[in-house]
């Protein structure tokens, strides 16, 4: 039996029992299997990143392990700079919700240590994206993304409140921008001591992340 777009899309008809029914029309099957394949390249694109990196990973590699052609996929992204900043507003979808998650009346050092463990453990289960720093046209497409920086603005503003009532606390050290802390703090979740230590295999996962998250709040000052 064959389909044409008519079919596959509600008709008034059925809209409009829908709407007697008191909710709104379902998707179509077609936007359905549009969403979901979309998705899958999110999710295979975000992978790659991480193992990868942005400039070794190609659109070729997504298309091929989603099983679509690259033209296919350009009908979803119209660049690998478009997919990269799809990843990253995935990623930051993720951390909203953590963020949200976490307890209102812990103390501001334990917020941010449980943002570095987070991220850290997202690198280290290959699902946080390697985007460079220097590329002109992959921070075009990242600053034109409203949903990127919607996203990263409301994660930096609850991140840097933590950082500054950690300040306050005397926590960590008040003649630090807050600005610089946050940076440090961001980096973590690209951190290459996370992937040498793990290939070094002397230690799991959650003795990685309390290392470096040592490293990074206590310093390499001994006692």
């Amino acid at each position: 039996m064959s389909y044409s777009p008519a079919m596959l899309s509600p008709t008034p008809a059925t809209a409009k029992i829908s709407a007697l029914k008191g909710g709104p029309a379902r998707p179509s099957f077609k936007a359905q299997m549009l969403q979901a394949r979309e998705a899958a390249i999110v999710q295979s694109a975000t992978r790659l990143l991480a193992e990868k990196g942005f400039d070794m990973m190609t659109v070729d590699e997504v298309a091929a392990e989603v099983g679509i052609a690259k033209a296919s996929l350009y009908k979803h992204f119209s660049s690998k700079e478009d997919l990269a900043a799809a990843a990253m507003v995935q990623v930051l979808g993720q951390a909203r919700s953590f963020l949200a998650s976490l307890p209102a009346d812990a103390p501001a050092l334990e917020q941010l240590k449980a943002v570095v463990r987070w991220m850290m453990a997202l690198q280290l289960a290959g699902q946080m994206p390697s985007l460079p720093s220097q590329n002109s046209i992959l921070r075009a497409a990242l600053m034109r993304n409203k949903a990127y920086l919607d996203g990263l603005m409301e994660a930096s503003e609850r991140i840097g409140g933590w950082i500054e009532q950690a300040q306050a606390q005397g926590a960590i050290n008040a003649r630090l921008p807050p600005i610089a802390v946050l940076y440090t703090l961001y980096a973590r979740a690209c951190d290459p001591v996370l992937d040498f230590l793990k290939m070094a295999g002397q230690h799991s996962d959650s003795q990685i992340i309390e290392l470096v998250l040592s490293t990074c709040f206590d310093g390499l000052k001994g006692p």
